[in-house]
C-alpha cells in the first residue's frame, strides 16, 4: 500500500495538507497501540506496523520535496542509486558557477560569494516556477500522457538536487 491509498488521496505532487492532516490523526487514534494492549501478539504488531506507516506517510506527504522524490519512484521515473545525465546545457552554465565557488574557496570575496548567491538563488526560482508548470500540469492532463510530463519533472527534479549541492557548498565558505 503507497501513502496516497493509506490516505485515501489521488496520487499529486500537490496533496491536500487539509486532508493529509485529518487523515493522518483519524489514523493516529485507530492504530494507537494502547488500545490494542489486550490483544493478541500479532494484532499488536499489525497495529504498530501501521502506526508505523501512518506516521511514514504523513512525515513524506507533508513535505513539498520529499513529495517530489515519492510521486517520483512511486511512478517507476526515479530509483536509488541511480546515474542521471543532465542536460549539457545546464552543465555548461554550472560549470561557470562552479569555478567561482572554486575561487572563493581559495581567495575570499564578499561581494562575488553575494553575487554567486543571487545568481544560484535566481536559477533555483526559475526552475521552482518550472517545476510547479510540470506539476500542475501532471495533474490535469490524461494518464497517457502524464509520462511526457513525468520526464520533465524528473529532469527538473535533478537538476534542482545539484543546484542544492552548490547551495551546501556556498554554506562552507
Amino acid at each position: 500500500m503507497n501513502y496516497f491509498e493509506l490516505y485515501d488521496l489521488p496520487v499529486s505532487f500537490h496533496p491536500n495538507q487539509d486532508v493529509v492532516k485529518q487523515q493522518f490523526y483519524a489514523l493516529s487514534k485507530k492504530y494507537h497501540p494502547d488500545f490494542y494492549i489486550n490483544e493478541s501478539v500479532e494484532k499488536q504488531d499489525e497495529v504498530l506496523e501501521l502506526s508505523t506507516l501512518n506516521n511514514k506517510a504523513f512525515q513524506i506527504l507533508k513535505n513539498p520535496h520529499k513529495v517530489l522524490s515519492y510521486v517520483l519512484e512511486l511512478k517507476g521515473m526515479i530509483s536509488e542509486g541511480e546515474s542521471y545525465t543532465l542536460p549539457q546545457s545546464f552543465l555548461m552554465e554550472m560549470m561557470d558557477v562552479n569555478e567561482i565557488i572554486m575561487d572563493l574557496q581559495f581567495d575570499s570575496d564578499a561581494e562575488k560569494l553575494a553575487q554567486v548567491k543571487n545568481e544560484i538563488s535566481d536559477i533555483e526560482q526559475s526552475l521552482n516556477s518550472e517545476l510547479l508548470s510540470y506539476t500542475e500540469e501532471f495533474e490535469n492532463v490524461k494518464v497517457e500522457q502524464q509520462e511526457q510530463s513525468l520526464a520533465k519533472i524528473k529532469d527538473i527534479y535533478y537538476r534542482s538536487k545539484y543546484i542544492q549541492r552548490l547551495k551546501e557548498s556556498l554554506a562552507k565558505l
